[in-house]
């Protein structure tokens, strides 16, 4: 069983910093052009077969999960509220400046309703366990978001995985008996200048 997972494409709060958290904001133009490029990666490696694809019940997720489906010719099942973003409380739309300038540089220390860091590993671990019980002999890609994917990753793997989470960044898992091997990390090589976007 392999699992794609996903980080959404950009979108207008993403490009200028502004916490989005359970907020439900669309991609722009741009995170729709991003997607439309993963996609087509996908469609042209053909290294793995991918079976369907799952999503947060975020607008943003969502719209990349459909895109992708559509490129791929696959179904797109219902969302997994699991596959949420964070919640962040009383910082969600605020940019850096605006949460520095109200708590300081550590800001992220404060209690400000924000979801600690163990709920949102333990969802995510218990969406990635349901998913291996239900589907053991598929390959899925699943669209979510930046701060529940860093979470996933360090929960599974610790220091070894704590890059930034670019948007429509691929990571790939094999699951094996007792564990999740990491087959590609944070990859982002579909973005790059010089990938021309499908007509």
């Amino acid at each position: 069983m392999l699992v794609g997972l996903i980080r959404h494409g950009l979108t207008d709060w993403n490009a200028i910093g502004r916490i989005q958290g359970q907020s439900d904001i669309p991609l722009n133009d741009e995170g729709r052009r991003q997607a439309r490029l993963l996609g087509q990666r996908l469609k042209e490696e053909g290294e793995y077969r991918w079976d369907f694809v799952l999503t947060s019940n975020l607008s943003r997720a969502r719209e990349t999960g459909e895109i992708l489906a559509e490129t791929l010719g696959i179904p797109l099942y219902d969302p997994d509220s699991r596959l949420m973003e964070r919640s962040f409380g009383q910082v969600e739309g605020m940019t850096l400046v605006e949460r520095e300038t109200l708590w300081g540089k550590d800001w992220d220390q404060h209690e400000l309703g924000q979801e600690k860091d163990e709920e949102i590993r333990q969802r995510a671990l218990s969406f990635m366990a349901d998913l291996a019980e239900r589907y053991p002999s598929n390959n899925v890609l699943v669209v979510s978001h930046g701060g529940l994917l860093a979470q996933l990753y360090i929960a599974l793997y610790q220091e070894k995985c704590q890059e930034r989470i670019g948007n429509l960044s691929l990571t790939i898992l094999e699951k094996m008996e007792n564990s999740w091997d990491l087959r590609l990390y944070n990859c982002t090589r579909h973005l790059q200048e010089g990938v021309k976007e499908p007509k």
